[in-house]
């Protein structure tokens, strides 16, 4: 770790930004209605939205657990092993890294970039790549069950529009991974290696006969959702608080501010009314408080993803948003806050601002297309 001295500029300058931020909400709400709302919506977040959310990652862990242990997703990969290299520029292993992620979070493709047999396949400009192809589809199956069950709360069909954000984040990914080839091959492109171009014919398998295996994969499998579930409590407990009460004002206007959850200052409702034109033109969106979920994903999904109750709550929701936002959900799932380690983990941390860079564009596109999408074929 570094050292810093005990009194330095940016202990002042941090300061006096938290000393801004806190004044622009007790301005406005009162101190004492500020910190009651802080807290309630913080507790209520956790209680009515965490858990929900737990619920669905150890659901879908399990299911995931399963399809591995029965080699389903072996298959899946043989079946895109054609389509990885005219689609992305990658060896048809690197499905499995689509896979991995898709049914868990980002860093999964990790650990498999960490797997001698696995990157064998690929050549040194390749190897990067793993961090935004991974990227682009982490918590997959989470975001998209976890819409299709609020359209089951809410009496919507959403499943069209959870498949057209699937194409859409395919869109985007490829866009992404494209993007940031450009620029390993400059880097990288001179430095070559002999590549295992076959594939992998055996699978590893738990001990014991199909029934312990069946268990041991489902329970281990739902293990892993609860620990998603846990890992997603302080970005959306920390980050959604904030950005609830960036996005919403008091709930009876004509009482005025009362400390209830999620009132707050209305931000977002602010700013998006000043973007409203770019935004309805990229991702469609008629309400400029929906400016808050794919800037929350930038952070954290788990969070964006507890906005999307109250946005349902408040009828600001329709399908192609919900189109958009599991493309987005997908494509951004917290890159911000895992793509430093993760390229850190492969080892080319200092090609991290070009991957960033590519992804945010990736996810950009991953959006509009959806919204293209929906509107075109829905």
């Amino acid at each position: 770790m570094q050292k810093k001295l005990i009194f330095s500029l940016e202990s002042f300058i941090f300061l006096a930004i938290v000393l801004i931020f806190l004044w622009g909400f007790i301005a406005v709400m009162g101190s004492a209605n500020f910190f009651k709302t802080l807290m309630a919506t913080a507790h209520d977040l956790l209680l009515n939205t965490v858990f929900f959310i737990m619920a669905v990652a150890v659901l879908t862990g399990a299911f995931a657990g399963l399809l591995y242990e029965f080699g389903i997703v072996h298959w899946v990969h043989l079946l895109l092993d054609k389509l990885m290299r005219p689609l992305y520029g990658l060896p048809g292993v690197a499905a499995m890294g689509i896979i991995s992620t898709y049914f868990s979070d980002n860093p999964a493709i990790i650990a498999l970039a960490k797997d001698k047999a696995f990157i064998s396949h690929f050549e040194k400009w390749q190897e990067p790549l793993l961090c935004n192809l991974g990227t682009s589809f982490g918590m997959g199956m989470i975001v998209s069950t976890f819409f299709i069950a609020q359209g089951g709360k809410t009496g919507m069909n959403l499943l069209p529009a959870v498949v057209v954000g699937n194409i859409a984040t395919i869109i985007g990914s490829i866009v992404s991974v494209r993007l940031f080839s450009f620029w390993t091959k400059r880097r990288l492109g001179s430095v070559h290696k002999d590549v295992d171009k076959s594939v992998p014919h055996l699978r590893d398998v738990r001990e014991g006969n199909a029934f312990e295996r069946l268990l041991e994969a489902m329970l281990d499998g739902g293990k892993t959702g609860v620990d998603i579930g846990l890992g997603i409590i302080p970005g959306v407990l920390v980050i959604s608080t904030l950005v609830m009460m960036l996005t919403f004002g008091p709930k009876n206007p004509a009482v005025g501010y009362q400390g209830l959850p999620y009132e707050g200052i209305a931000l977002f409702d602010k700013l998006g009314k000043l973007l409203y034109w770019p935004i309805k033109a990229l991702f469609g969106f008629d309400s400029p408080q929906l400016i808050a979920f794919p800037i929350t994903c930038l952070g954290s999904t788990g969070a964006a993803l507890a906005l999307v109750p109250k946005f349902l709550e408040h009828g600001l929701l329709k399908p192609s948003d919900v189109a958009v936002f599991t493309a987005v959900g997908m494509t951004w799932s917290g890159y911000l806050s895992t793509h430093v380690g993760m390229m850190d983990a492969l080892g080319y941390r200092y090609l991290t601002s070009k991957a960033i860079v590519s992804h945010t564009i990736g996810g950009i596109v991953a959006g509009f297309s959806a919204n293209i999408l929906y509107r075109f074929f829905i």
